[in-house]
């Protein structure tokens, strides 16, 4: 989705930032773990493919997709370039699919925390939340959906306690599907756990 191509969400412990070619390598690098792939019931790509994949879904407007990075490692960074502070700050991805043909207001939202060393930290609840924030305020989201594997007990937790609530699970695909309708508590919980957020500017290369 070309639409958050310049677009930098800022929190408190984590920055959002479109997923770029520059990302690919790290990307690729964690997608070769067994358990990422589990987790996200994804098959293993080459490089190539993985670059193949980033300028699809950078063209896609079905699929909005951040590069996830720990705040503190990026602020602190001495990388002298910006595209060397984000690469050095990954530590995973977010995303928002629009599956439901001819609905521009209903998205799935996919969380990855592919780093081990960030994770129990809280990244990735305000990652998801500002996520949230986003597809409500920018892109007019009115109800969000999850698909969440039976396994994955810690995404489970954490979305139960979000607010999310279970519509159905199939024993197939060992999966739960739940789901947020956005009305005004909704808001008010993730405006209350995004209090950091703003929205900015992609920064230029140097």
């Amino acid at each position: 989705m070309r639409i958050n191509e310049n677009t930098f969400l800022f929190g408190c412990k984590v920055v959002l930032v479109p997923y770029e070619r520059h990302h690919v390598p790290e990307y690729h690098k964690w997608m070769q773990s067994e358990e990422l792939q589990e987790l996200t019931a994804s098959e293993p790509l080459s490089l190539e493919e993985e670059y193949a994949m980033q300028e699809a879904w950078r063209q896609d407007q079905d699929k909005c997709t951040f590069i996830i990075l720990d705040a503190d490692l990026y602020q602190k960074s001495g990388e002298p370039t910006q595209y060397g502070r984000e690469k050095e700050a990954m530590v995973g991805d977010v995303n928002l699919f629009f599956n439901e043909q001819g609905e521009k207001h209903v998205a799935e939202i996919e969380i990855m925390i592919a780093e081990s060393s960030a994770r129990g930290r809280g990244l990735g609840k305000e990652a998801l939340l500002s996520m949230m924030r986003y597809g409500i305020e920018a892109l007019g989201l009115t109800k969000i959906t999850a698909k969440i594997g039976f396994s994955n007990a810690p995404s489970l937790a954490m979305f139960n306690k979000l607010g999310f609530v279970e519509v159905s699970r199939s024993d197939m695909f060992k999966e739960v599907t739940l789901e947020m309708v956005v009305d005004d508590q909704a808001k008010a919980l993730i405006q209350t756990g995004t209090a950091g957020y703003t929205l900015q500017e992609k920064p230029g290369p140097s």
